[in-house]
């Protein structure tokens, strides 16, 4: 891609994650957090209908799965357009206030991951140590297939609970 492409590809992007139209949609951290319930819901049934597609193997799984993405899709739009596009910009269309917004949530991110894989070790080990419990490896892939998914998309989530809310006179000129 040419730097010329590259700048024209940067400002549509740009433009995409900054439409006023759409940001009625996440104006409030009421709105937002409904937005980011709804798209872990949506991840975690993606996720279990693609690990029940491949695991268990009925012919309606694919077909729920396919389902479920266009609504994650709008999800994520949403979420991105409420963040304005902190994640998915490159570094030169942000700001440093931005670039510093999105170490803190990539950060924030980091730390949730760790402990959700420092609990899942801990139980694993505990449930095997105390309760004598053998583990045959059937569940390990699934398990980390969706550690994965969700550490994929925990900083989208956390970027977008962290977005302050517009002032008001900022919500009476864009209403």
């Amino acid at each position: 891609m040419t730097t010329t492409t590259a700048t024209r590809h940067d400002r549509r992007m740009y433009a995409i994650m900054n439409r006023r139209e759409m940001q009625a949609l996440s104006r409030t951290a009421a709105r937002r957090r409904a937005w980011v319930a709804a798209h872990i819901a949506l991840t975690a049934a993606s996720v279990a209908l693609w690990l029940g597609s491949v695991h268990l193997g009925p012919l309606w799984m694919p077909f729920a799965l396919l389902a479920l993405v266009l609504p994650w899709c709008v999800a994520m739009g949403v979420i991105n357009g409420a963040t304005r596009g902190l994640l998915e910009l490159r570094d030169r269309m942000l700001d440093e206030r931005q670039l510093h917004e999105r170490d803190r949530v990539r950060a924030i991110a980091h730390r949730i991951s760790l402990g959700a894989l420092f609990a899942g070790a801990a139980g694993t080990g505990l449930a095997a140590w105390l309760g004598g419990v053998r583990f045959d490896g059937a569940l390990l892939f699934p398990a980390l297939f969706a550690l994965l998914i969700a550490h994929w998309m925990l900083p989208a989530w956390v970027a977008c609970l962290r977005v302050q809310d517009d002032a008001p006179d900022e919500v009476a000129h864009a209403g």
